[in-house]
């Protein structure tokens, strides 16, 4: 059976509660992590009142007057996704733009029954990008919002899994989800349900739901990774937004592990030496190897143990998000009129990492002398300081790299 919990209405108003808890499950993290987390569905009823974050109306502007361009959105209708092409448009006279969405265009293929997915809107859409922020912050994992936009009694996709944890937030309407076990559990980003279409679909047709269930506003669904999916839209428009959650694995742990250790046999001069010539007559036989896969599977067991993955997979984490936005215009007049008394903190969603003397961010990294090192340490509890407290020559370099904001007290 899958979890469900009820009437968590307005619960974002505990104080202290991270995303997860206050407008997704309303379980707290560890008990998130020991009960649900890659484990199993959980369905919570009434989690929370998304208005805030995302509606009809939302979809109109996004569409008909943000300028956005594909891969922004795409097209599905009876499981297949439609080309680009038969949706976007010129952007007229004076914008060399040839790929906008074209909002007649999508009006007759919604009212035709196509499914429209406003992807990255985390990117596009303020709000969520608040919420897919904080869940990242609670999870330690990265996340991306897709918004699912399905005319009524209308499909946009079969039975199929996902690579990523999702979290569905039923925003308006009612959908219906038909959810089954995996055929792969815990699939990695490389084994998508393509690759198990047959059984996928055998376990869709004849095997018995795990959940069959209609989500309705304010409704969230969580899938683990693998777990089969469908949904069909009922008698009226229906809105959901997916979060998709690309966990990191011991396997992506395991790749960095790999690629430390072939550094590290790098400054081996014994391992950059050629293999002895090939051949039936040669002393290394005819591949070459006679002799020598011993020594390489030796060394490399060494290098395993000696790597450290920390610096690669730290470095890949920071890749996998963007910073907060900065408006240049803001920054430059923050840099411009620096005083003593000016609030400034540091810019959110960073990942920063002080190692030694050097500070390891999204946007880069920087080395500092040690009379600098209290001062930026202290920055990363992400207070509002002044800049006095800093000292006007470190909050200015820090403003001019994008490490450092202006801030409302």
């Amino acid at each position: 059976m899958s979890l469900s919990r009820t009437e968590l209405q307005d619960s974002g108003a505990r104080e202290g509660a991270g995303i997860l808890e206050s407008r997704l499950t309303g379980l707290g993290r560890e008990e998130f992590a020991r009960d649900v987390w890659g484990r199993t569905a959980s369905l919570t009823r009434g989690a929370s009142d998304f208005s805030d974050v995302f509606s009809p109306s939302a979809v109109d502007e996004l569409i008909s007057r943000r300028g956005l361009r594909t891969p922004f959105l795409r097209v599905a209708k009876d499981g297949a996704t439609l080309p680009s092409s038969s949706f976007t448009a010129p952007a007229g006279v004076g914008a060399t733009v040839a790929d906008q969405l074209d909002d007649t265009a999508l009006w007759r293929a919604f009212a035709d029954g196509a499914t429209l997915v406003l992807q990255a809107l985390h990117r596009t859409w303020e709000p969520v990008a608040d919420l897919v922020s904080g869940l990242s912050t609670d999870l330690g994992h990265p996340v991306q919002a897709n918004a699912y936009v399905t005319p009524p009694q209308n499909r946009g996709f079969d039975a199929h899994y996902d690579v990523h944890d999702v979290f569905v937030l039923q925003i308006e309407g009612a959908k219906r989800w038909v959810v089954h076990e995996p055929v792969l559990p815990d699939p990695l980003r490389d084994q998508p349900w393509t690759d198990h279409r047959a059984a996928v679909a055998d376990r869709a047709a004849h095997g018995t739901p795990h959940l069959d269930t209609m989500l309705r506003p304010g409704d969230v669904l969580y899938l683990p990774r693998g777990w089969l999916h469908s949904a069909q839209a009922q008698g009226e428009v229906s809105i959901h937004l997916t979060l998709g959650v690309h966990a990191w694995t011991r396997y992506a742990l395991a790749e960095h592990l790999t690629r430390a250790a072939l550094a590290v046999l790098g400054e081996d001069p014994a391992m950059r030496r050629s293999l002895p010539l090939a051949g039936p007559e040669g002393p290394g036989g005819a591949d070459g190897t006679d002799g020598v896969l011993d020594l390489v599977r030796e060394r490399l067991l060494a290098a395993v143990a000696e790597a450290d993955p920390a610096p690669l997979f730290h470095r890949a984490r920071r890749s996998q998000a963007r910073p907060a936005p900065l408006g240049p215009v803001a920054q430059l007049a923050a840099l411009s009129g620096l005083a003593t008394t000016s609030p400034v903190r540091l810019r959110k969603a960073l990942e920063p990492r002080l190692e030694g003397t050097r500070l390891f961010t999204r946007v880069g990294y920087l080395d500092f002398p040690a009379p600098d090192l209290v001062p930026v340490a202290r920055l990363l509890d992400g207070r509002v300081r002044t800049a006095g407290d800093l000292g006007l020559a470190l909050a200015g370099r820090l403003l001019r790299a994008g490490v450092l904001v202006p801030a409302d007290r």
